[in-house]
């Protein structure tokens, strides 16, 4: 395959959203949304990135587009229960898990930049382990999928269907935004699609175990993340 241009890329990203984006109402569906990518992207030209809470975004875009990658940051960071779940996705999904890797193991960051850089600087540890490493995966695509919902944090409130992603250089689609914490759950539920087991146990966004805590009962759902600081998010999304 040979990737387009990010002139060529950036004018599809914007036909894409006057198409399907349209006002909240006429909204176009997720299966619509992955539909039109299926129709303008050859599989080989797209990932779709996966934190592994559930499976639910993997799914939808396998049944359009069959065998696509399926991106998960292996940060070294994981709940058992994480990597248990990508195996599982691995073995019951039509999708090619690619786990990307940071520069540095654990041990070896530890030993540049002292243990437990996630407590002291989470920033840079994200920045480490999840930013820079997407960001050279993605450089072989056209275009990601993620699986970004609206009603998760008010920095995400305004996520569009389609976009193009000017940091990383190719189009980006959130097929799910509209969804809602229950959406994903009865989606899940009716296909049998693997989900994380943590999602039942107050865990209703997961990343790295010793960054992650469960959610009371009314917080919001990514409270749990990176608790006890002003950062809310990890950076592959702003």
């Amino acid at each position: 395959m040979t990737k387009r241009s990010i002139d060529e890329l950036k004018a599809i990203a914007e036909a894409g959203a006057r198409e399907l984006s349209g006002d909240t109402d006429a909204e176009a569906s997720p299966a619509d949304v992955i539909r039109w990518v299926s129709q303008n992207f050859d599989t080989s030209a797209c990932a779709v990135a996966c934190s592994m809470a559930d499976a639910a975004l993997p799914h939808f875009v396998a049944q359009y587009l069959p065998g696509v990658d399926v991106l998960f940051l292996d940060t070294g960071y994981h709940f058992p229960e994480t990597y248990r779940t990508r195996d599982v996705v691995a073995q019951s999904l039509e999708v090619r898990i690619v786990d990307v890797l940071p520069e540095q193991t654990v041990a070896d960051q530890d030993a540049e930049f002292g243990s437990e850089l996630f407590a002291r600087d989470p920033g840079l540890c994200c920045a480490r382990r999840k930013v820079a490493p997407l960001q050279k995966s993605l450089a072989g695509y056209e275009l990601w999928f993620t699986g970004v919902r609206r009603e998760e944090a008010p920095t995400r409130a305004n996520t569009p269907l389609v976009t193009f992603d000017a940091k990383n250089g190719l189009v980006k689609i959130n097929p799910l935004a509209a969804w809602t914490f229950d959406d994903l759950l009865d989606y899940s539920r009716a296909f049998d699609v693997p989900v994380n087991p943590l999602l039942s146990q107050g865990y209703p966004s997961i990343g790295c175990q010793p960054c992650t805590r469960p959610v009371a009962e009314g917080e919001d759902p990514r409270a749990g993340r990176w608790a006890g600081s002003s950062k809310t998010e990890c950076g592959l999304h702003v």
